[in-house]
């Protein structure tokens, strides 16, 4: 058993002084306030649980940068996805490793404990499957492994190249599968995940314009348990398309086709119109929002103000990795609302601070989108806990909720002091304890991609 005493910890009833946490095999075993030390291992700081961050591409990790030069023509995430397709068509298994394990460090490094792997790079360049079908997979899950943070595994499934069945470009052919091979790679997947310890096996229907109507029916039949993800109505492009194909907009034709329920989690759903906003929050579905690569793709903003109204569940993710910070996807979040609706704390409510609001929100949808049990520094839960160093600039002063406003709105990734992930202390003084050999290998794989 591992005991940890913090000086104050955000728990669900509150913030408390004095806390100590027993941890067993991972998980919080119980939470003593007003509590002394005793034999457990004492953290001046204040403590809260650790974030899930519910979307990320890592491989995508190591092109950050490489896509902010204007072209002749106006920019956007088709003009983007060009660059990421020259990019991935380097990228070996020993490389999306190498990218994986330093994107997986840098999370938590940032107050990330748990992330949701959209994964869909599956093939090798040419477009032929590997001998192993899970090859890719299983470099996701080492790379996981080796960082500690909690995995949710989610393979994708991708089968044409836009709405009414049009062929896949060459830039696509390492996402491609039929049933039979995607059948094999969700076998090889959960076999994958056995390494890592409470793993979650999900399943990632690409998009509506990467996947049947049909193969969407068969997915949702054929894996009716654990959490589904699904990219919707990121650009006004896609809605045109499904529009011209369907006569339906893409939020109205997955509720039209699937069972959406609360193990669903639609990332993006940018351009949700009013009535398909009440329609995931009344389902119970969680919105992953993804606002720091949202505002580098140029996409636009969903309209959390009204979802929250109206009793919806978000989880925060990092996309792209352009920018790995669990509190700049939480200010980012807020900002695009007041710069939509014009006005100052535009997502927090009467009687509580609107980084505490942010905060308490994404680390429930982010659990219920994970299905992990994390989210809270309570018993039962996962031992995923981050300690903010009382001794930052931003919060030499703060107490309470003004040290989840200040790390959020000021402090930003520097504000984290230690991270706990599963019981495992991985992060010290900042320092993640493998960073040193994950910089110099994705240092060494990105400069010898850069030069091909």
């Amino acid at each position: 058993m591992t005991q940890l005493h913090f000086a104050t910890a955000l728990l669900p009833e509150g913030w408390r002084d004095d806390v100590r946490v027993a941890i067993e095999n991972g998980v919080i075993t119980a939470v003593e306030t007003d509590a002394s030390p005793g034999a457990a291992k004492r953290f001046e700081g204040a403590a809260v649980p650790g974030l899930p961050n519910v979307h990320s591409h890592s491989f995508q990790r190591g092109m950050a940068g490489l896509a902010e030069r204007r072209g002749r023509a106006c920019d956007s995430f088709w003009t983007w996805r060009e660059v990421m397709y020259r990019f991935l068509d380097r990228l070996s298994p020993d490389d999306i490793e190498a990218i994986a394990a330093w994107a997986f460090v840098e999370m938590l490094e940032a107050g990330f404990t748990a992330v949701g792997e959209f994964h869909y790079l599956h093939h090798a360049p040419d477009g032929r499957p590997y001998a192993n079908m899970a090859e890719t997979a299983e470099r996701i899950v080492a790379a996981a492994g080796a960082a500690g943070i909690g995995l949710t595994l989610l393979p994708v499934f991708y089968a044409q190249g836009n709405f009414g069945g049009a062929p896949p470009v060459p830039g696509q052919r390492r996402f491609l599968s039929d049933r039979d091979g995607f059948t094999r790679l969700m076998e090889g997947s959960r076999r994958a995940i056995a390494a890592v310890p409470d793993a979650v096996l999900g399943v990632a229907p690409h998009s509506l314009r990467a996947t049947t109507l049909d193969d969407l029916r068969w997915i949702a039949a054929q894996w009716p348990h654990g959490p589904a993800h699904i990219h919707v109505s990121e650009q006004v492009k896609e809605v045109e398309d499904c529009l011209a194909v369907h006569g339906r907009r893409p939020i109205e034709l997955l509720y039209d086709t699937v069972c959406v329920d609360r193990r669903w989690c639609l990332i993006h759903a940018t351009h949700a119109e009013p009535h398909e906003v009440d329609m995931i929050a009344e389902s119970g579905a969680v919105a992953g929002l993804c606002p720091v690569t949202e505002a580098n793709l140029g996409d636009g903003v969903f309209d959390t103000t009204r979802f929250l109204a109206q009793g919806g569940r978000f989880g925060v993710g990092s996309d792209s990795l352009i920018r790995v910070s669990a509190a700049e996807e939480l200010r980012a979040l807020e900002y695009a609302q007041r710069l939509r609706h014009r006005s100052r704390n535009a997502l927090g409510v009467e009687g509580c601070s609107t980084g505490r609001r942010l905060f308490e929100a994404a680390c429930a949808g982010g659990a219920q989108a994970l299905a992990r049990p994390v989210g809270a520094i309570a018993p039962g839960r996962r031992a995923d806990i981050v300690v903010l160093n009382g001794g930052h600039p931003s919060l030499a002063a703060a107490e309470g909720d003004v040290i989840l406003d200040a790390w959020i709105f000021s402090a930003d990734n520097a504000a984290v002091s230690h991270v706990f992930c599963g019981g495992e202390h991985v992060v010290s003084d900042g320092r993640h304890r493998a960073r040193d050999h994950a910089l110099t290998r994705y240092r060494e794989t990105v400069r010898r991609l850069e030069a091909i």
